[in-house]
């Protein structure tokens, strides 16, 4: 059985403590230019998590990830007549 999971961006002071954040579920990604990390975990668990995450010192902020909520069927969407005829070449 499947459960739904949701990222967590949650925004570091320092990476040195990045590895830490695997305790709390799936690291996907850190940047380090930018300094954060993206985090999944179980929905259920999210305000928990969140909770327990903004409480450390080395972290600024925790948002969680729209992705579950955004619509991704699109309507009405008719593809281009120069591309639909490229296509039927083989470019």
């Amino acid at each position: 059985m499947l459960s739904q999971r949701q990222g967590l961006i949650v925004w570091l002071h320092s990476l040195k403590q990045a590895k830490m954040l695997r305790r709390f579920g799936n690291v996907h990604y850190v940047s380090k230019r930018l300094k954060y990390a993206v985090l999944y975990c179980n929905s259920d668990e999210i305000e928990e998590l969140m909770a327990k995450l903004k409480s450390y010192s080395f972290v600024k902020k925790v948002e969680p990830s729209q992705k579950p909520f955004i619509k991704i069927e699109f309507e009405n969407s008719k593809p281009d007549k120069a591309k639909e005829y490229d296509y039927k070449m083989g470019i």
